[in-house]
């Protein structure tokens, strides 16, 4: 195992019944860093998860994680961990303290470090005014993260948080983000599975796109958009055929796609010096322009490129993880 590596998984595959949700996908998680899975429900990002913090047996593959060889010490694995599930999992009758305290005798933490790290990790999620509520009394902002300090409370070499803000409003979320990076920067790595396009962007420091249990590319946000090229246009004309044979030689072009009733450009150069052009070139041959549309690379753009589809939202299911 790389000492830069913090996770290192090859070949894992995972299957229920004749379905295999995982199949064969191998990834590596640098020390230090904030990881995502970025794909829809049922593309088998829960099941991955869920393997690698032993819930599921590991049945192909290998995986480490802190050294720790997942097929033959789980334990080690699970004593370097922490874990925030999808669902919220407190107990409605305990106080945000006693939630703490009580993880933390759950692993024989000794009495004054389970007080230190309590009081550390109620400021550092901002609940330390709310130590004496009932969880049954937080909003899902504040229950979320609850969960998060209740996940650091071991001092883990990993947090895997799948879809940590699933439900919770705009405003919450990039709370949370924020929460999540404060965390991040005293040192511990984060994995996390999602399937909002903005979480992935902005949080990580790098994105692996899965899709039907298999890794399709993965690479830093800035990476994954850059390999789209400079900017997009998207055309519609009055003959869609013609111009994306004008337009697949045109200078400054790197790539012409189809999309819909339109064509979408993806450019080696700024999008705006290359318009004019275009636009004249396609009037030259006669063809009119109905509809013109410039920006920049987005992740959504970047999943439609390596997909073919826009991300779905959980009419396919993750047998026995994501579809329960």
């Amino acid at each position: 195992m790389s000492d830069e590596n913090i996770i290192e998984v090859s070949a894992l595959s995972h299957s229920y019944g004749d379905f295999e949700a995982v199949r064969e996908i191998s990834f590596a998680v640098k020390r230090g860093e904030i990881f995502s899975f970025l794909g829809p429900n049922g593309a088998g990002k829960s099941t991955a998860i869920n393997v690698l913090i032993t819930l599921l047996k590991i049945q192909k593959g290998r995986v480490t994680i802190s050294g720790y060889e997942l097929s033959t010490d789980p334990q080690g694995v699970r004593e370097s961990i922490g874990i925030v599930f999808q669902e919220i999992t407190l107990d409605r009758d305990m106080t945000v303290e006693e939630t703490l305290q009580f993880h933390g005798r759950l692993y024989s933490m000794k009495t004054e470090e389970i007080k230190s790290r309590t009081d550390e990790l109620l400021n550092l999620v901002g609940l330390n005014d709310k130590r004496d509520k009932y969880t049954k009394e937080l909003s899902g902002g504040m229950k979320r993260r609850l969960e998060i300090a209740r996940g650091l409370m071991t001092r883990p070499d990993v947090l895997f948080l799948d879809e940590p803000t699933i439900g919770l409003d705009p405003q919450t979320r990039r709370k949370t983000w924020e929460y999540l990076r404060d965390v991040n920067r005293e040192g511990t790595t984060i994995f996390l599975t999602t399937h909002y396009m903005d979480e992935a962007d902005v949080l990580s420091d790098r994105i692996s796109i899965i899709d039907h249990g298999e890794i399709i590319i993965t690479g830093t946000p800035a990476e994954l958009k850059n390999n789209l090229g400079e900017d997009l246009i998207y055309l519609e004309t009055s003959d869609i055929r013609a111009s994306k044979d004008i337009l697949g030689k045109f200078p400054g072009v790197k790539e012409v796609r189809g999309k819909e009733s339109g064509l979408i450009l993806s450019t080696t150069k700024d999008g705006t010096r290359i318009l004019p052009e275009l636009i004249k070139t396609l009037e030259h041959d006669g063809i009119t322009i109905e509809l013109v549309n410039l920006k920049k690379p987005s992740m959504d753009d970047v999943f439609m490129h390596y997909t073919g589809k826009e991300l779905r939202d959980g009419s396919d299911r993750d047998i026995g993880a994501e579809g329960r």
